[in-house]
């Protein structure tokens, strides 16, 4: 294993302080109006964000921010605009400031505020990984991120959400080698529950997370 992956492993950590597991994306409302009670409930929910929902988005956005010349500064743009509520933006950019922050204080580069997924590409780029390398383990992280937070909420047995989550695997290498291959004309949703869910967030009490 080389140090590149090292480090890509060490930035997409759960120890890495970006205050992920301060956010739910809106899960902590689905959890709260009963729509996820159960394993099979969560695992649905899960595999709509990563297969047409904002986790998709996030992959194309990252495998072009990683493309040799990307225009970062225009990518980031198009992530804000593509957040479809405040919470969203919210929950992106505190994430990507707190990552691209770390990652500066960490290798000494110096790395501006961004939209996670752009972040992610930023400090990644130099690294030479394979693109679909790093979207997946990035897809892995924000997974692996929520079944936390639902261990927790619905609650699940820790066990029983590690199943699940093995579960979601096969899924991953998939959804990231269309992401890398579909270009920005690939990026689009259609996730409305869990976007109602990251608006009505927003006037949720009492609540635990910050979106």
């Amino acid at each position: 294993m080389s140090l590149h992956t090292l480090s890509l492993l060490q930035w997409l950590s759960p120890a890495f302080p970006t205050g992920a597991f301060a956010c739910s994306g809106g899960l902590e409302t689905a959890i709260a109006d009963e729509r996820i009670r159960t394993t099979a409930d969560l695992q649905a929910w899960l595999r709509h964000l990563l297969c047409h929902g904002p986790l998709w988005s996030d992959a194309v956005l990252l495998a072009q921010g990683l493309k040799p010349g990307a225009d970062h500064d225009a990518l980031d743009t198009l992530a804000r605009a593509l957040c479809l509520s405040a919470e969203r933006l919210e929950e992106t950019l505190s994430l990507g400031t707190a990552f691209a922050r770390t990652v500066s204080a960490a290798t000494s580069r110096s790395l501006p505020p961004r939209t996670l997924p752009i972040a992610i590409a930023e400090a990644a780029a130099p690294l030479g990984l394979p693109a679909e390398t790093v979207v997946a383990h990035s897809l892995h992280a924000a997974l692996s991120n929520l079944v936390t937070i639902a261990t927790r909420a619905v609650p699940l047995g820790q066990t029983e959400g590690q199943t699940l989550l093995t579960a979601l695997h096969p899924l991953i290498p998939g959804t990231a080698a269309r992401a890398t291959g579909a270009g920005l004309s690939g990026l689009g949703t259609a996730a409305f529950a869990a976007d109602l869910a990251s608006l009505s967030h927003e006037t949720l009490q009492p609540r635990l997370y910050r979106t």
